[in-house]
């Protein structure tokens, strides 16, 4: 069941009235109804993978209580690293078992030895990797004493599959998350005034700039060879765009709906695009995977313990995890590294915290320091997307080739204007909100309620003109 699907928009008004009609202030009632909806939620894509959650539940749900209750350490690693090799092994068969088998044989196949690799063609369970995370993050804290484990089966089962992030996050913790859906809930108009507000920005933002611009990143990423440089750089304008609306958008759905059942989830995106070096990006971008790969991978290898070379083997060490958790494919990986080396300059040379505070804030224009940090960050990270979209290594050597030509300097062939007016457009409502949790999270708060309506109406009348074969979310794949 998609967000942007006529499904959802039937699917959550009547989970929403029956959660505070009919459930009430009943605690439980509420987290039985958002388990059940959760499970209904994800069967509706097929309900056969649905088993698959259900066994990494109670997987993680049992080994937690194992661990934490017993005090010899032989028992408590056993416990803990079953849990964890159970996780990580059905995501290695799922996701990059026929990566990593076929990427063998072609390496042995180089020296002479030829193989017939048997490969498992096998269907990538949709929010695997987001729901895995969950569970290990729980396992990993329970081991290291950092919470205790849950007894109510019930409650850590909407933790791990509560249906607005089970598909594709934010990847949430335990320790944020659990507390909320055991305490008792009470409807909040404002909260859920604000919630809407945000499932509004997020379908805008998914149907009109991401599925629109998708159109012409797709037709110019698969036919690159027949475009000119300067075309194929509007292809990687268009799907970063398409990228960025596409998976924000999701997260902005899926942080209001969880905040319509008085539920607030981690934040995912900090306008990514307004950073002043890539360190600051990542700061930005896809939040909870990246504090997840922090505090779990990086933090206990030494983290910036050590000196400049072991932090720096640390950092491609996570952005190396980073490219594989993306997807089975050498592009990812090899995206994972060269953002590892655009971050290098920022940990040998400066401490990397100059760029932590709000663009501009309290401003309406950046300095231009600023504002030319900004586009030469764009630039880098455009660069790097060519990795990201392209089906395999040698297209996008083939796609980076024909941008550094002189063809980049003719006209270019595909010009929307209809998308350059909507980006320009959505960028604007993005700079204005920059200071918020979300770009319209706080708009014409000095308006008239004449004018603020009629803004809204807009939104909502543009995402509905723009609306028509549901689009799949990009990080579904993942």
């Amino acid at each position: 069941m998609l967000f942007n699907s006529i499904n959802f928009a039937i699917f959550l008004p009547i989970v929403f009235t029956l959660y505070w009609l009919l459930a009430k202030q009943n605690l439980r009632f509420q987290n039985i109804l958002l388990l059940i909806s959760s499970y209904f939620f994800y069967s509706c894509w097929d309900w056969r993978f649905l088993f698959l959650l259900i066994f990494s539940t109670v997987l993680d749900y049992f080994t937690a209580i194992q661990i934490a209750k017993t005090s010899n350490k032989k028992y408590k690693k056993f416990w803990f690293w079953f849990s964890i090799t159970v996780n990580l092994g059905f995501l290695a068969v799922f996701k990059y078992y026929d990566f990593f088998i076929t990427s063998f044989a072609n390496a042995i196949a180089i020296v002479g030895i030829n193989t017939n690799p048997y490969v498992l063609h096998v269907i990538l369970p949709v929010g695997i990797s987001f729901y895995t995370f969950h569970g290990l993050s729980y396992v990993i804290d329970i081991y290291n004493n950092r919470i205790k484990p849950e007894k109510n089966v019930i409650d850590y089962a909407v933790f791990v599959s509560f249906f607005p992030l089970l598909v594709a996050g934010p990847i949430e913790r335990a320790t944020h998350l659990l507390p909320q859906i055991k305490e008792k809930r009470i409807f909040d108009y404002c909260k859920a005034v604000g919630g809407m507000r945000q499932i509004l920005w997020g379908l805008f933002k998914k149907i009109v700039i991401a599925d629109q611009c998708a159109h012409y990143a797709n037709m110019i990423f698969i036919n690159h060879a027949e475009y000119s440089g300067s075309t194929l750089v509007l292809g990687l304008v268009f799907f970063s765009f398409q990228i960025y609306c596409d998976f924000s958008g999701y997260a902005d759905i899926a942080i209001g709906t969880a905040r319509l059942f008085g539920i607030d989830l981690l934040r995912n995106f900090a306008f990514p695009y307004f950073s002043r070096n890539i360190a600051e990006f990542w700061r930005r971008w896809h939040i909870s995977l990246t504090t997840w790969f922090r505090d779990y991978i990086y933090l206990p290898l030494g983290g910036s313990k050590g000196g400049k070379w072991v932090k720096v083997r640390n950092v491609m060490f996570i952005f190396l995890v980073s490219g594989l958790w993306h997807g089975a494919n050498w592009t990812y990986i090899i995206w994972g590294l060269l953002n590892g080396l655009y971050v290098l300059p920022t940990i040998l040379f400066t401490s990397g915290k100059k760029t932590t505070e709000i663009v501009a804030a309290g401003k309406f224009l950046p300095t231009l320091k600023e504002f030319l940090s900004i586009i030469l960050t764009f630039i880098l990270t455009l660069f790097a997307w060519i990795l990201f979209r392209s089906t395999s290594i040698k297209s996008a050597i083939s796609y980076a080739s024909e941008v550094f030509s002189k063809s980049l300097f003719t006209v270019p062939t595909v010009r929307p204007t209809k998308i350059f007016l909507l980006i320009l457009i959505f960028m604007t409502i993005e700079w204005l909100g920059r200071e918020e949790q979300f770009a319209i999270a706080n708009v014409g708060a000095k308006w008239s309620k004449g004018l603020r309506w009629l803004f809204y109406y807009l939104l909502v009348l543009t995402t509905l003109y723009f609306a028509g074969d549901e689009q799949q979310f990009i990080y579904f794949q993942f």
